[in-house]
């Protein structure tokens, strides 16, 4: 890598002493930012102007933290297209290659890009914009080339180019980083899967009815879409059918949920209803089933009027007065229906007994 002369101007725009050698020369070269309230500075706002020898790295000698009085310079270039995780990732490998790293990365202008590899989603402008909020990024440069020449490394000082591994021909070159990797100073990165700017684009042309009508239904006019008269009619009648599908769909949802807690209650009412019946009858059973309380009832109520209409019978010890043991007194009104007198002689002789029976008794 070739070095400034001894007697350029520093950092500080005060030419050095001629007496002054290399060695005494201290690095000022810019140190990675310590804070990300503040976008990444440009490459010619903040350019390294330090007088120091920037001798030549070795990876082994950088992964070891050397040189240590500052930082390694990784330089990462690209279009950055639609900014997505993939460049973010390819970008955070860069900045966390050495233990001490610059980042400066290099963005291409809109006519090395049109040029090159074709028309652009967002302009120079937005590009450079997007990487200067990049977390990694500790610098971009504006106008990067195509192919990276000597005088360009010399300029920013760098000492690795960080890219994916895989030949990147273009201009007219089977691989725009081969003379990088002749001179030691590649370090490769990994690609994202599944993601780029080209899988973005696709999904956007794929889908390009859906969005138009998006925006047309964002209040854009079908001029700044550049879509036909025809074709914009069509995406608006699709609108309101669309719209239509909606409306329906929320009353259809409402329905069910209509229906849905209607059958809910329904459900409580008749297991409530369930309840109260099992209840009921419960109740109707033990108050008039066979062994109900009524049956009881009825039958206490049946022997107590069994009882009243029916006297009880003198006991047998009841004492006597002058009778026999034998015979139990009647009164003499009662007639012994059982046994009937036979003839006159008969009742005649039963009624003397009774008087004389009660003559016995005065």
């Amino acid at each position: 890598m070739p070095v400034r002369a001894a007697g350029a101007e520093s950092g500080t725009g005060i030419p050095k002493s001629p007496s002054e050698t290399m060695e005494e020369l201290e690095h000022t070269c810019p140190q990675p930012r310590l804070t990300l309230t503040a976008p990444a500075p440009f490459a010619d706002e903040t350019s390294c102007q330090c007088q120091a020898p920037h001798e030549k790295l070795t990876i082994a000698q950088a992964r070891l933290g050397t040189p240590v009085d500052r930082p390694v310079r990784v330089y990462a270039d690209g279009i950055f297209d639609l900014f997505h995780a993939g460049h973010a990732r390819a970008l955070m490998q860069a900045k966390t290659l050495f233990p001490n790293s610059y980042l400066l990365v290099g963005v291409c202008s809109d006519d090395l890009t049109h040029k090159f590899k074709g028309f652009t989603v967002m302009n120079e402008t937005e590009r450079y914009e997007a990487l200067r909020h990049c977390r990694y990024v500790d610098e971009v440069i504006r106008d990067a080339p195509w192919t990276l020449t000597p005088e360009f490394l010399e300029k920013h000082k760098i000492d690795f180019v960080a890219h994916d591994d895989i030949p990147y021909s273009s201009a007219g070159s089977d691989d725009v980083y081969k003379h990088i990797k002749e001179a030691g100073m590649f370090v490769p990165t990994q690609r994202t899967e599944g993601i780029s700017t080209s899988d973005i684009i696709t999904r956007i042309v794929r889908d390009y009815d859906v969005y138009a009508r998006r925006n047309l239904q964002r209040g854009y006019t079908a001029k700044e879409l550049n879509v036909s008269f025809i074709n914009e009619k069509k995406y608006r009648f699709q609108n309101q059918v669309d719209r239509m599908k909606e409306k329906v769909k929320n009353v259809e949802e409402k329905s069910k949920e209509f229906v849905y807690k209607v059958e809910e209650k329904s459900h409580d009412l008749i297991q409530k209803w369930e309840e109260k019946s099992r209840e009921f009858i419960g109740n109707f059973l033990e108050l008039f089933g066979p062994d109900g309380a009524w049956k009881q009832m009825f039958q206490e109520r049946s022997g107590r009027m069994l009882q009243a209409f029916s006297p009880r019978q003198s006991p047998n010890s009841s004492p006597t007065r002058g009778r026999s043991p034998s015979r139990s007194p009647s009164p003499p009104w009662v007639i012994n229906k059982t046994s009937p007198p036979s003839s006159p002689k008969a009742a005649s002789a039963s009624l003397s007994s009774m008087s004389e029976g009660d003559e016995d008794e005065k």
